[in-house]
């Protein structure tokens, strides 16, 4: 057991004294920074910038006032121009700088108005949305004058429908808690998603890095291979760990420092305050499941190759059944009670996700959760005792590496020791 914890911080302090690790804890927190100081830095580049001057040719004399009072009570950085003089003026215009762009609006068959917007680019397509939005708003209250209605009996035709979702089955989520749960599901199925990917990959870096040292055979021989691999599962865990603890502390000084109103903390503000503890605890039991599930496959993947270069190859299968079970999952934020997802939430290798939504989003029987943790448990039983005997040959073999006949191979040695 000493020999575990020796290995264990060994391979933590290790890895996170390396300039890779830093640098990329240290990419990490500035894009945390970034994306919490989004709008101000957005707001900066705008002062820089002049006010969209738009050109507008209005043959009938009837829409430009209501026109220009719609679109500069919303936008302040959009002004609206009377131009006096022909389209083919107003594009020179407009190929001169002096006007973002021009539009030519006219009267339909219903004498309501219609246009036609012409820029140098159309790629700023807010701009664009903003301008058909205002003359929408316009058509609207002209249609609404034609055909006599008040204000009152537009404001009831714009009102929106009355449509309440009740479940009726028993402990079933209400509308607003599918809604809190939805969030915190989806924003931990990428936290699974990215820790499983990452660091299963550096447990399998760190297995090849040091078999191409030849330090394998030494530690080999002292240490058991179970004992052995472990130490490194979790000593990448805590790694782990301390690298989320970094971002975590990272997001709540952003958030706290840019957004208001959040007295009650950043869990509050993130919903996570309102839900259960209960999806809280599944939700630390399916991601260390997880973790020790793709951890323990990719440590004795990464004892067949002997050159550091082969272990993205070797691993890729693994990845792509992360991808897969994170693409399911997607899917079932939409339509979590469908049989499909049901069906696949079993399945060991993607049960730390699709399972965990499954509990996230509805009230499912407590056998369904039962069985499908004994099923990962035993997973990554059956993987750690098979893993162990290919880590023990495997970490022996040296020569380019990169196909599954390799594990036959490595059962081979371990026999013959």
């Amino acid at each position: 057991m000493n020999n575990f914890w020796i290995i264990l911080f060994h391979t933590f302090t290790n890895k996170l004294k390396t300039k890779s690790f830093i640098i990329t804890t240290a990419i990490m927190v500035g894009i945390i920074f970034i994306l919490g100081n989004l709008t101000n830095i957005i707001n900066f580049f705008n002062k820089e910038e002049d006010v969209n001057k738009i050109a507008v040719i209005e043959e009938t004399g009837n829409y430009y006032d209501l026109y220009k009072q719609n679109i500069e009570e919303v936008n302040d950085d959009i002004q609206l121009v009377l131009f006096e003089g022909t389209v083919d003026e107003a594009i020179k215009a407009v190929k001169d700088g002096k006007f973002e762009g021009v539009i030519h609006v006219t009267a339909n068959e219903d004498q309501l108005p219609a246009a036609t917007y012409k820029a140098m680019t159309v790629a700023d397509s807010t701009l664009a949305t903003e301008l058909e939005s205002g003359l929408q708003q316009v058509k609207t209250m002209l249609a609404a004058k034609q055909a006599n209605l008040t204000e009152a009996q537009m404001n009831k035709i714009y009102e929106p429908v009355q449509f309440e979702k009740i479940p009726l089955q028993k402990n079933a989520k209400t509308e607003e808690e599918l809604n809190q749960a939805r969030g915190l599901v989806y924003a931990l199925l990428f936290i699974i998603y990215i820790a499983v990917l990452m660091y299963s990959s550096m447990i399998a870096m760190e297995v090849a890095t040091e078999k191409s040292s030849r330090v394998m055979e030494i530690l080999i021989s002292s240490v058991s291979p179970i004992t052995q691999m472990f130490a490194k599962i979790f000593g990448i865990a805590l790694l782990g760990l301390t690298q989320f603890i970094v971002l975590i502390a990272a997001g709540y000084v952003a958030i706290r420092r840019n957004l208001q109103g959040l007295e009650d903390g950043f869990f509050s503000y993130m919903g996570f305050g309102e839900t259960s503890i209960e999806t809280l605890i599944y939700a630390v039991v399916f991601f260390m499941l997880g973790y020790l599930l793709y951890a323990t496959l990719a440590a004795f993947l990464g004892s067949l190759v002997s050159r550091i270069e082969d272990v993205q190859q070797l691993i890729s299968p693994m990845t792509f059944l992360v991808i897969i079970g994170f693409m399911i999952a997607m899917f079932g934020l939409g339509e979590p009670e469908s049989t499909f997802i049901t069906i696949t939430s079993f399945i060991p290798f993607f049960t730390p996700m699709i399972m965990f939504l499954r509990v996230g989003m509805l009230s499912i029987p407590f056998w369904e959760i039962a069985l499908s943790i004994g099923l990962l448990v035993t997973t990554i039983i059956i993987l750690a005792v098979f893993g162990a005997r290919v880590y023990r040959g495997g970490v022996l073999m040296y020569g380019k590496s990169s196909s599954f006949k390799d594990i036959k191979k490595a059962l081979q040695l371990t026999k013959k020791e």
